[in-house]
C-alpha cells in the first residue's frame, strides 16, 4: 500500500477511536421521516433529528447519524438560521445552514453514498465546538449554483459575442438590458468570468480572468444571446465560460472551534464560497476529500467560486491525502493566519489591534496564554521580541461575534517603537498549524494550486499539480492587503510533478514555486521572512513539466535548497511570461540551487 495511504489512515484510526466510557447510539433518517430520493424538505427534519440527539444524549456518547445512498434536497424554509462570521468570505448575515452540528464530542455523520442538494442560498454543513468528529461518505452540490456556465457560439468582432446558456442556468434579460442569472432568493449580474478550453478543461491559454460587458443583450426564441460589447478575440466558438461575481457569502463546509475533525470521503460540488473553511480549529484529517465534478460526463466546468479548502488560525496537525481538487476559482489549499494592525499604544503593555480585511473579521483571534510577534509592514521585519498574550477583550463592541478591534494586554513591556504612528502587524504564533499536503491532484483551477503560510513544519509529497493556470505552489504572507500571516520556517517539496503552470497571470504567480511575501519596502529590510536557517526550504525531486520557462521565484529567503529536479520543455502553447528566468531571485541568502 501507499505509504501515504498508510500515514493518513492511521491519522484517520487514531482520530476516529470511540469514547469507551460513554453508550453507542445510532440514529437511521430513512426510520425517522427522511427516506432517500424523497421530495421532502430535508432541512426541518434533520432539526428536528439533531434536537433529538441532543436531547436524548450524554456527552460523552458515541452517536452516528446515518443517512442511506440515494438523493435528499434541503431549502432554505425550515432550516436553522444562524450569525456566523466566516474568514475569507462575505460576512452576511444571518445564514441559512442546512445540518448544523454543534457541542458533539464523539459523533459520525455516515452519509453511505448520499447526494445533498442544496437549494437557494445556504450553508449546507456546519461543525462547531465540537471533538472528535468524524463526516464522510457523501457529496454537496447546489442544484442551481450561483456561477453561470455559458458556451461561445459565435465571436463577430462587430458584432460581439453570442453564447447559449447551459440548460440548467436560469437567466432573463433585466429591464436595463443586461443578462442577468437567478434562482430561489437571488439573483446575480456575472461581469468576470474563466474560460474553459471545451475538450480538455483546460482554462483558455492567457486569458486570466475575464472582464466583460451584457449591456444591451439581446436574445433569439431559442435562447442564444448576443452581448455587442463583450469583445474578446481570444474566446472561440465552442469556449465554455463559468461567469461569475466576486461575492461569496458562505462555504460548502464550515468547522469552527473544532478538535480532531476527520473528514473521509467528502465531495464538494459546488459551494458559492470555500469548499470547505476551518478556522480556530485543532488537528482536521482529510482523506480522499474532493472539491471535483461528478466525474468525467459531468456537464459542468467548474465547483466553487473561491478556495477549494481554506484553513484560518487553525493549530495541531492539517492532512490532505489522495484528494481531487479541480474546477475552483482559487488555490486548492490555503493555509495562513491573520495579521492585526496595531491602531492604538494604550500603555507599554496594552494596544488595539484591529482586523483589516473586509471579508476577515468578527471572530475570536487569540487567548491569554498564546505567544505572539510584531511585524513592521513596510519591511516585514520582525520588530522586538516574542511576547504573549495575558487578556484580550473586543474593543468596539460588547461581544466577541461581529468584533473587528481587540484591547491586548502583553505579559512584557512591548518595543517603544510599536504605535499606530507607524504600520505594524501583531501574529499569532500560538495558532498556527503543521500541513501534511499528499498523494493530491490539482488540475484545471484558476489562480494558484496551493498556498502555505505557517511557520510550522510543511510537508508537500507526491502530488500532481495539473494545468493549475497560475502558480502550482506559493509561500505568501502579507501583512499590508490580505493580513495574511506569515513566514514559512519548514518547508519540504518533494516527489510532486508540475505539468504546465503558469498558462495565465494571477497575483503572486512568478514562477512555478513562487516564494512571495508581500514587502514594500525590500531595500529597507533588515533581515528576512522566510527560513531562518540553512535548508529551511527544501525542493528536491520533483519533476516539472513546462512550456515556459520561470520555475522558481524567491524573495527574502534565508535557507533554500533546490537539488535533484526534472525539468522538462514541451510545445503545448508559447512563451509569453514576463519572466523569463528559470531561477529568479530577490534578496536571499543561504541558497543552493542544483540542477
Amino acid at each position: 500500500m501507499n505509504l501515504n495511504k498508510v500515514a493518513c489512515l492511521c491519522l484517520l484510526m487514531a482520530s476516529c477511536l470511540s469514547n469507551l466510557n460513554g453508550a453507542e447510539r445510532t440514529y437511521d433518517l430513512a426510520q425517522m421521516g427522511l427516506k432517500a430520493d424523497s421530495k421532502k424538505n430535508a432541512s426541518p427534519i434533520l432539526q428536528r433529528v439533531i434536537n433529538r440527539i441532543k436531547a436524548e444524549c450524554n456527552p460523552e456518547d458515541s452517536i452516528i447519524l446515518r443517512f442511506t445512498e440515494g438523493k435528499y434536497f434541503f431549502h432554505e424554509t425550515g432550516s436553522a438560521v444562524r450569525t456566523y462570521y466566516i474568514s475569507n468570505h462575505d460576512q452576511t448575515n444571518p445564514k441559512k445552514v442546512g445540518i448544523e452540528l454543534e457541542g458533539f464530542k464523539h459523533f459520525t455523520l455516515e452519509g453511505n453514498g448520499a447526494e445533498l442538494i442544496f437549494h437557494g442560498r445556504m450553508l449546507p454543513l456546519a461543525l462547531l465546538h465540537s471533538e472528535n468528529c468524524t463526516l464522510r461518505n457523501f457529496s454537496i452540490d447546489f442544484a442551481n449554483p450561483h456561477i453561470s456556465q455559458v458556451r461561445i457560439v459565435e465571436n463577430d468582432a462587430e458584432k460581439g459575442i453570442t453564447f447559449e446558456p447551459a440548460p440548467w442556468v436560469k437567466w432573463r434579460i433585466s429591464k436595463d438590458s443586461v443578462f442577468e442569472a437567478y434562482g430561489k432568493g437571488w439573483d446575480a449580474r456575472p461581469s468576470s468570468g474563466i474560460a474553459f478550453e471545451k475538450e480538455n478543461r483546460h482554462i483558455v491559454y492567457n486569458t486570466s480572468d475575464l472582464f466583460f460587458s451584457t449591456k444591451e443583450v439581446t436574445a433569439t426564441k431559442d435562447g442564444i444571446l448576443t452581448a455587442p460589447h463583450w469583445k474578446d478575440s481570444r474566446l472561440i466558438p465552442g469556449t465554455v465560460v463559468a461567469m461569475r461575481t466576486w461575492y461569496r457569502p458562505a462555504p460548502g463546509i464550515f468547522l469552527h472551534h473544532n478538535r480532531n475533525t476527520v473528514l473521509e470521503n467528502v465531495k464538494v460540488h459546488y459551494a458559492e464560497g470555500m469548499g470547505l473553511l476551518a478556522q480556530l480549529c485543532e488537528n482536521i484529517t482529510l482523506q480522499s476529500f474532493g472539491v471535483c465534478l461528478k466525474g468525467t460526463d459531468d456537464p459542468r466546468y467548474f465547483t466553487t467560486q473561491a478556495d477549494a479548502t481554506h484553513f484560518s488560525g487553525c493549530k495541531g496537525k492539517i492532512v490532505s491525502c489522495n484528494g481531487l481538487y479541480e474546477g475552483m476559482m482559487d488555490d486548492a489549499i490555503n493555509i495562513h493566519g491573520t495579521y492585526l494592525k496595531v491602531t492604538k499604544r494604550i500603555d507599554d503593555h496594552t494596544l488595539i489591534g484591529r482586523y483589516m480585511h473586509n471579508q476577515s473579521w468578527g471572530f475570536e483571534w487569540g487567548e491569554p496564554g498564546d505567544s505572539i510577534q510584531f511585524v513592521r509592514s513596510k519591511t516585514m521585519d520582525i520588530q522586538g521580541r516574542p511576547n504573549s498574550i495575558t487578556a484580550i477583550s473586543p474593543a468596539d463592541r460588547s461581544e466577541t461575534a461581529g468584533v473587528r478591534e481587540f484591547k491586548i494586554t502583553f505579559r512584557d513591556p512591548i518595543d517603544p517603537q510599536i504605535s499606530e504612528q507607524e504600520g505594524y502587524g501583531i501574529e499569532n504564533l500560538t495558532w498556527t498549524p503543521e500541513v501534511e499536503f499528499k498523494g493530491n491532484i490539482i488540475r484545471n483551477n484558476r489562480a494558484r494550486g496551493t498556498l502555505f503560510s505557517t511557520p510550522q513544519k510543511v510537508v508537500v509529497e507526491d502530488n500532481l499539480f495539473d494545468h493549475t493556470s497560475g502558480a502550482a505552489i506559493l509561500l505568501c504572507g502579507d501583512c499590508n492587503g490580505w493580513y495574511e500571516t506569515g513566514a514559512c520556517r519548514n518547508v519540504v517539496i518533494r516527489k510532486n510533478r508540475f505539468v504546465n503552470a503558469l498558462t495565465n497571470q494571477f497575483q503572486f504567480t512568478n514562477a512555478v514555486i513562487s516564494i512571495y511575501p508581500e514587502i514594500p519596502d525590500l531595500d529597507g529590510q533588515q533581515r528576512y521572512f522566510h527560513g531562518g536557517k540553512e535548508g529551511s526550504i527544501l525542493i528536491e525531486e520533483n519533476e516539472f513539466d513546462t512550456f515556459d520557462a520561470p520555475i522558481l521565484y524567491a524573495k527574502s529567503v534565508d535557507g533554500l535548497i533546490f537539488r535533484h529536479n526534472v525539468i522538462k520543455k514541451n510545445n503545448e502553447y508559447k512563451p509569453f511570461h514576463w519572466n523569463q528566468s528559470r531561477f529568479l531571485l530577490e534578496k536571499v541568502n543561504r541558497v543552493k540551487i542544483v540542477e
